[in-house]
């Protein structure tokens, strides 16, 4: 199959954003990104086509795309399209908008059945909402809209949160919440301003304040699973099950709740909201190592001998890219640096795949406990440094970096 290459990029407008010598030349990233694009649809297709199986993870001495099947359980399928749609955006290649929407319909199926898992956010709302928000295409909507109240099923009103592994409801003992939850809530909060209930909006606000009063130790660092009593709604307990131990920050946790709680201000506008994604983000630049790309947990013994998690450094910059436009001037120049640190680090070839594999980084570490996709290449690594360096070029040339997400304009902290 042909594939046309990447189209000339709007001038990179050297930004306000930068960290002593570290740059970010956001344009020439983008272009990183494409030629990787191209090597993994090239693998992809070298054989019968099959829509239906995603991108998930390159470890060890391979150098291709391990792929999964888009089924209900696996929690990754919505990445690889999404990575396609913000491609798309960058480059404006027919042939990459139409690999984007072949691959975002593999997932319609989530929004004609019963919720069998809880990331019904990460995996429609990044195919299909990147999907809607680039075409305008209402059959796009139609499947958000219908996720959003799927999702809204495993909503418990006796707790106050959104259940995890519904599939496994006693897992924990209990009505069981993960960190990562925080970012199913967007699909919510954009279907009720979209035509759907009001009602998304409310679940989404209160799973989030249940989540701000029992996620969280005092020093504001996470949980990864809050266990809850599903009849009386009490807080059980804080444990972790990705993470080094219970007590431990575990780094993608950490992540998910500074990209969860500053989308929860953008859609509500509530100070409490953005006084606590910065209290979140506070702890986890305080503790990050020399290149902010944070190791797997910040509690591991074996640190500095321990792996990184590149994946986490996606996120928290991409986050920190919409935070600092929130925020009161010293506040914001301290988000857009260390953003502006963790783009530079992961551009280096330290952390990029280059020529040795058809991803964009490496050094991510999925499940550290389970001996799963450690010091990897994984698919959410790429979406969300992909979505990331999009901001940061937006933000550079002036531009939203929220378009088409119905901003209002924001209070300052």
């Amino acid at each position: 199959m042909k594939f046309i290459g990447l189209l000339s990029l709007s001038l990179f407008v050297t930004s306000c954003v930068s960290i002593e010598a570290e740059t970010v030349d956001a344009e020439k990233d983008l272009g990183y990104c494409a030629q990787q694009v191209q090597k993994s649809l090239l693998y992809l297709h070298h054989d019968t086509i099959d829509y239906t199986m995603m991108p998930r993870n390159i470890q060890n001495n391979d150098s291709v795309w391990l792929c999964h099947k888009a089924t209900a359980d696996e929690w990754c399928a919505g990445f690889w399209p999404g990575v396609l749609w913000y491609d798309f955006e960058a480059t404006h290649d027919e042939i990459i908008r139409e690999e984007a929407e072949r691959y975002t319909h593999s997932l319609k199926f989530l929004s004609e059945k019963p919720a069998f898992d809880h990331d019904l956010g990460f995996l429609i709302f990044c195919s299909y909402g990147n999907a809607y928000r680039l075409t305008g295409n209402p059959k796009f909507k139609e499947v958000i809209l219908a996720t959003a109240d799927t999702l809204a099923t495993l909503f418990n009103p006796n707790v106050g949160t959104i259940l995890s592994w519904p599939r496994n409801v006693e897992m924990f003992g209990g009505h069981n919440t993960i960190m990562d939850n925080m970012i199913n809530l967007e699909m919510l909060f954009w279907a009720s301003k979209n035509g759907g209930s009001r009602n998304l909006y409310d679940i989404a606000v209160r799973h989030a304040d249940t989540t701000m009063k029992h996620h969280f130790r005092p020093d504001h660092t996470s949980y990864h699973v809050a266990v809850y009593d599903p009849e009386t709604g009490n807080f059980i307990k804080g444990m972790t099950h990705q993470g080094y131990s219970d007590a431990s920050m575990w780094a993608r946790g950490q992540a998910w709740a500074i990209y969860g709680y500053t989308m929860v201000y953008r859609e509500t506008r509530e100070p409490r909201f953005l006084d606590f994604a910065c209290k979140v983000t506070d702890v986890y630049l305080k503790r990050l190592p020399d290149d902010y790309v944070p190791y797997w947990d910040f509690d591991d013994p074996a640190i500095p001998d321990a792996p990184r998690d590149a994946s986490a450094a996606c996120v928290v910059a991409s986050a920190l890219l919409e935070l600092q436009g929130y925020c009161k001037p010293d506040k914001a120049k301290t988000y857009q640096n260390a953003a502006t640190k963790m783009l530079a680090s992961l551009a280096n070839d330290n952390y990029r795949s280059g020529d040795k594999r058809t991803s964009f980084l490496d050094h991510s570490t999925g499940h550290k406990p389970a001996g799963s996709e450690v010091d990897a290449s994984i698919i959410y690594a790429d979406y969300y440094y992909i979505e990331a360096i999009m901001r940061y070029k937006k933000l550079s040339e002036g531009s939203d970096i929220l378009a088409n997400l119905d901003n209002a304009i924001p209070h300052v902290r």
